[in-house]
């Protein structure tokens, strides 16, 4: 069924200023956030749009290049253009490292994971000793040296978020938080079990562009940001104990905080 014949689209204004390829992305983005168009369903064809508005196919594939960057659609080669997923992931800032959740086993990812009924994995991990940079070092209360922990967090296959941790050394050197596995509950619950009682969590976050490598780390599709997010944990000492560095593909979550009013 045409976009014409099923009324999923109006008709241009040829008395708008604005562009005709910009007023046909925006009939297509309302569209979209209507519900007109569902996730992962495709959209009218380029024959189809050209037919309905009378326009050419650059015209079209401009049309479709803006709802591109802006992360809304993506296109599947000889296929079509489809409407992206929305965020399967929700972030509870005031829950997922609750203590309770160490206690059980869990780290935080898996608990975000088995709240959507999705399959998590992590893969590409790296643990090392290394300088740490200035960053680091003043996050971490001028410690020279990091152990450092990278890996990549996958949901059904798809790879959403890669985050390195850096540790000071004379806290995890030689224990088991330095091993690629660091048990249930994660490093969490060992640095606890060393005498590091978590008292509480800073975080910065920022929106962003990604880097080359963070689009071929991630499988970003073209448009999409990325949420770059470092955390410092603190134990009930003051002392900074960790620093997690994470960029996560912003299609794949929603941050969600609770704060409160007093």
């Amino acid at each position: 069924m045409s976009p014409l014949s099923s009324g999923l689209l109006g008709d241009l204004d040829p008395t708008s200023d604005r562009a005709v390829f910009r007023q046909i992305a925006d009939q297509l983005r309302e569209a979209i956030d209507r519900g007109r168009f569902r996730e992962g369903e495709k959209l009218p064809s380029e024959a189809e749009l050209v037919d309905h508005y009378g326009v050419s196919r650059m015209t079209v594939r401009n049309s479709f290049s803006i709802l591109q960057g802006e992360g809304l659609v993506h296109a599947e080669h000889g296929k079509g253009v489809f409407v992206r997923p929305r965020p399967p992931v929700r972030r509870l800032a005031s829950d997922r490292f609750a203590r309770r959740h160490r206690e059980q086993g869990k780290s935080a990812f898996i608990v975000e994971a088995d709240a959507v009924g999705s399959h998590p994995k992590v893969d590409s991990l790296e643990v090392k000793e290394e300088k740490a940079s200035q960053d680091i070092s003043t996050r971490l209360g001028s410690v020279r040296r990091v152990l450092a922990r990278r890996r990549r967090y996958l949901l059904d296959g798809r790879p959403v978020e890669f985050a390195t941790s850096y540790l000071p050394l004379d806290i995890a050197r030689g224990t088991q938080i330095a091993e690629p596995n660091p048990g249930p509950g994660g490093i969490y619950a060992r640095l606890e079990e060393l005498g590091h009682r978590l008292d509480h969590f800073e975080e910065e976050i920022r929106a962003r562009m990604p880097s080359p490598a963070e689009v071929k780390t991630l499988h970003l599709a073209a448009g999409v940001p990325v949420i770059h997010l470092i955390r410092t944990a603190f134990d009930t000492e003051g002392r900074a104990v960790e620093v997690c560095d994470t960029v996560m593909a912003a299609d794949a979550y929603v941050l969600s905080y609770q704060l409160p009013a007093t």
